[in-house]
């Protein structure tokens, strides 16, 4: 049995502009991996993934169940006849949830927590997709790799 339940935090490394874009706006960029759109969140803070993600900032957002209702209806309206669901990433075996959820042991660090989306038309185009679902900034921030809670 496994907990599709989304974590308490979710962190996204990148750089600084585009992670600024994404706590005004609710920028986020939908991109093709097999037959599936993703977005992918790390659940874990770890100063190594600036490294790993080449990132110099963090997005942690603290209401994750709202983040994810908000991305599932933005994507609802942006791609009506595709089908979306979210969970964490298994490394080395097969996820339950699929290929789309499946890496190999050598990504295990990033802990990855994924949102995917699969067309119910065969002849979708793969193409990346821009979503906006608004500001996060009444529950999310940016953090440096210098960022120690207190």
């Amino acid at each position: 049995m496994h907990d599709y339940k989304r974590p308490p935090t979710l962190h996204r490394y990148g750089p600084r502009s585009e992670l600024e874009l994404a706590l005004s706006q609710g920028q986020f960029v939908l991109r093709p991996a097999g037959a599936f759109l993703t977005l992918s969140f790390s659940r874990a803070w770890d100063t190594e993934l600036f490294d790993h993600f080449g990132a110099d900032s963090c997005l942690v957002i603290h209401n994750t169940e709202e983040f994810g209702e908000r991305i599932h209806r933005a994507v609802q309206r942006t791609l009506p006849n595709w089908a979306g669901i979210d969970g964490a990433v298994e490394y080395g075996v097969r996820a339950a949830l699929g290929a789309a959820f499946t890496k190999g042991s050598g990504d295990a660090m990033e802990k990855e927590w994924q949102f995917a989306w699969r067309s119910m038309q065969s002849s979708a185009s793969m193409n990346p997709v821009v979503i906006r679902i608004g500001s996060l900034e009444n529950f999310a921030e940016l953090r440096g790799r210098d960022y120690r809670p207190s």
